[in-house]
């Protein structure tokens, strides 16, 4: 019996959702995975299950010569690395490279066009090319900016993040179903407190609509921690008696929360992709996405499943909350039922079969 074929993860950030693909990679294909991974993230402190045949290394237990060395005797054959931030990823990428294994840089950046963008595509026609063989990005515009930074199109891939539909799609399904007659006014947002996702915006125009008299007994529920949760819970609007702050929830908890909620909003004014909005897409709630949300792209449709507003505008923001405050509860219902449809489309077996179709057939012994 011939050994499993090794793949590589240098990662950043781990959260249950890439897990999520790497069983279905482990359990559908049988391979043997490794990951190489930062420590967790304080904003984002999930608690992580591995699968069998799934071996973690920390990346701080390594210097760069350290992790050539492991990924030398591990001898996987494919390696995937986040973007171009860890400059050892990026060694063991030209190491591996070298000697013709692939190796596929993981991004959710857009291509924006900007200055700061095009001064980082001169910097990479010396070194891109001798690092990566593929690039497996989010979207569309992220794909875009791969073939800016010199990655032949047939070598580029979409479809980088995929929710853990097995988890969120059960979810929908019931809701949607037990939901046929009424619908929960309650709107969620789930985002790290951090500046560039608008809590404190949101808080600011919902709570205006509250006392304005024009967001009928709708609420608004904000799951998740961060360095602007007391001061955004502080604030005169944050303190609004229909907004509630709930901390930060473990994915195993969400079903708890989502079962009280009846859409969801991101208001972020830079959020380059957003995995978030497929998890809730499944769990069949309308979705109210400001411009910057990247995902948006495959999980919302408008005039179907959801509204799209400008990021940072309060005005655009104030009309899309009332365009669903104002819809009706059959409405709601049938947006819900579009929104689990597309976010259905893709699921960690879509994710890990394309793992698979990156990795080159076995060489005959």
């Amino acid at each position: 019996m011939s050994a499993p074929r090794k793949v590589l993860f240098l990662y950043t950030e781990l959260a249950p959702y890439f897990l999520a693909g790497v069983e279905r990679l482990v359990g559908d294909h049988g391979v043997e995975v490794h990951v190489v991974r930062w420590p967790v993230n304080r904003e984002a402190p999930f608690e992580l299950r591995f699968a069998d045949r799934v071996k973690v290394h920390a990346r701080d237990a390594f210097d760069d010569a350290g992790l050539l060395r492991l990924v030398h005797d591990i001898a996987p054959d494919i390696a995937f690395a986040s973007g171009w931030v860890d400059k050892g990823y990026l060694k063991v990428c030209r190491a591996l490279r070298r000697r013709g294994v692939p190796t596929v840089m993981c991004s959710d950046t857009a291509w924006r066009g900007d200055a700061r963008q095009w001064a980082a595509v001169a910097a990479a026609q010396l070194w891109i090319k001798g690092t990566f063989t593929h690039a497996w990005v989010t979207g569309e515009p992220q794909a875009n900016y791969a073939r800016h930074l010199g990655i032949a199109d047939a070598r580029v891939r979409t479809g980088f993040y995929s929710a853990d539909t097995d988890r969120f799609l059960p979810l929908g399904e019931r809701l949607l179903r037990e939901r046929s007659t009424r619908w929960p006014h309650r709107l969620l947002c789930v985002a790290r407190y951090i500046p560039t996702k608008g809590h404190q915006l949101l808080c600011e125009v919902f709570a205006g609509l509250c006392d304005e008299g024009l967001a009928g007994d709708w609420e608004l529920w904000i799951a998740g921690t961060g360095e602007l949760l007391e001061q955004v819970k502080a604030s005169p609007a944050g303190r609004h008696p229909r907004i509630r702050h709930l901390g930060f929830v473990q994915v195993e908890d969400m079903p708890g929360v989502l079962e009280h909620c009846g859409a969801f909003v991101l208001p972020s004014t830079y959020e380059p992709w957003g995995v978030v909005v497929h998890e809730h897409a499944c769990a069949g709630l309308p979705l109210l996405l400001s411009s910057a949300v990247g995902a948006g792209e495959r999980f919302l449709r408008e005039g179907h499943n959801g509204v799209r507003f400008g990021a940072g505008r309060a005005t655009d923001l104030r009309e899309a909350l009332l365009r669903v405050l104002r819809t009706d509860d059959a409405a709601l219902h049938a947006m819900g039922a579009k929104s689990r449809e597309l976010g259905s489309r893709w699921t960690p077996a879509d994710w890990a079969r394309t793992v698979m179709d990156l990795m080159p057939a076995p060489r005959e012994t």
